[in-house]
């Protein structure tokens, strides 16, 4: 028996409170993750966890334990990397999330071709609109969008994505094109996740904050909504520049666009990045750039 037997277990655990999410994460079964974290425990002689048929929570002894476990797995996968970079291949897991639908659109095909050319490397992507904390839940690496704040992580930017106005032909049909922002007032809107839109007018960005009848935090529903001449919608480029080239949607003021966000590969400090994080960055630089 190793003495790292079940620290991955419980950290994984620990992260997602719950011994099924852990087993998804780390590609195991729930019996064994279980089973792992309670040898664990008998061998320290320490209760880790409290169970409930719900969830599972940490003990002040596992908060504690926690945190060199954390230390720990981070310094093996560091010298792990090492070797790695040493003898040229880039190989073991690398865990990623990105947003939902920039993700399956631009990040997976650019991932799925990496590996393409990388056959030891595994890649665990998780796409989710939630802003993951990667450094508690152990991600590798992160593809966010506007102004990063975390002082823990390290950010490159990779592209960037413009929010575009825009609305479908029927609906400009029956209530006509606004010329100007304060004209939005009286348009029905789509609305997504966000409270307000950010405008420029002039050389100042605003925020427009819409109203609509529809309301929704996924980015495909609101295109959808807009699509069917709801009202205006705002979104990035991505979702809305294929209906707008083929006239599904009309671009409106187009004067008063924002300025584009950064599209960014965040990742935790290291003394030492890993070499299957550094070529998926400059791999996703020169595709997605």
């Amino acid at each position: 028996m190793s003495r790292w037997d079940g620290i991955d277990e419980f950290v994984a655990t620990a992260e997602a409170e719950s011994f099924s999410q852990a087993a998804r994460r780390l590609g195991l079964s729930t019996s064994g993750v279980s089973r792992e974290v309670a040898r664990l425990e008998e061998r320290l002689q320490t209760r880790l966890l409290y169970r409930t048929t719900r969830r599972v929570s940490l003990t002040d002894a596992g908060r504690a334990f926690l945190a060199r476990c954390r230390e720990l797995i981070h310094d093996r996968d560091e010298a792990l990397a090492a070797v790695g970079e040493e003898d040229g291949e880039v190989k073991g897991l690398l865990r990623m999330t990105c947003s939902s639908a920039y993700g399956e659109r631009y990040v997976a095909p650019a991932v799925n071709a990496f590996m393409l050319a990388h056959p030891k490397l595994s890649v665990h992507l998780e796409l989710d609109d939630a802003v993951r904390d990667i450094v508690n839940e152990g991600f590798d690496l992160a593809i966010r969008f506007g102004r990063l704040t975390d002082s823990r992580l390290i950010a490159k930017r990779l592209a960037s994505r413009t929010r575009r106005l825009c609305a479908a032909p029927a609906y400009l049909d029956r209530a006509g094109a606004p010329t100007t922002i304060a004209a939005l007032e009286s348009h029905a809107c789509v609305l997504g996740a966000t409270d307000a839109w950010p405008l420029r007018e002039g050389e100042r960005e605003i925020a427009f904050k819409p109203q609509g009848r529809f309301r929704c935090n996924s980015g495909q529903a609101v295109l959808d909504a807009a699509l069917q001449g709801l009202g205006i919608c705002q979104l990035p480029n991505f979702y809305v520049d294929p209906a707008i080239a083929d006239g599904r949607l009309v671009p409106l003021l187009e004067d008063n666009t924002p300025a584009d966000e950064g599209v960014w590969a965040v990742y935790p400090h290291l003394r030492l990045l890993p070499a299957k994080v550094r070529l998926l960055v400059e791999h996703l630089e020169r595709g997605l750039g």
